[in-house]
């Protein structure tokens, strides 16, 4: 997967489409997720051009990494989640189901999330 520079959340940072910001700093932009699988579901990206965590993880800079890291907790406090608990879910690559090519994570809370995984079921 290359980076696509007109993927949604591409143009979410650029101002092109409008979203519902949680939190943004120099480095990170946190938005209400449209379609939220929780009462608190929170996508957190890095303004720069990354596709997945691998690629954040290998290219980023050391301030982006603590930007990004420091903005789950500052968000996870500020939604209310902290202490009750949440998730966080980052998908990548095509067997984990990424649609966006932009490395993007979910903070889900606010209600009890159940297993992590779904249990595959019996033939």
């Amino acid at each position: 997967m290359s980076y696509d520079p007109n993927n949604v959340f591409a143009r979410i940072l650029r101002g092109e489409l409008p979203c519902r910001k949680a939190y943004e700093d120099e480095h990170v932009l946190a938005f209400h997720d449209i379609n939220p699988q929780a009462p608190t579901h929170i996508v957190v990206i890095p303004k720069g051009q990354y596709i997945s965590v691998d690629d954040f993880s290998q290219k980023a800079s050391d301030t982006e990494l603590a930007a990004f890291i420091r903005a789950i907790g500052h968000i996870a406090r500020q939604e209310g989640v902290s202490e009750g608990g949440y998730r966080m879910l980052a998908n990548h690559g095509a067997a984990a189901h990424q649609e966006v090519p932009h490395f993007h994570l979910h903070l889900f809370g606010g209600r009890d999330l159940g297993p992590m995984l779904r249990r595959p079921q019996s033939a």
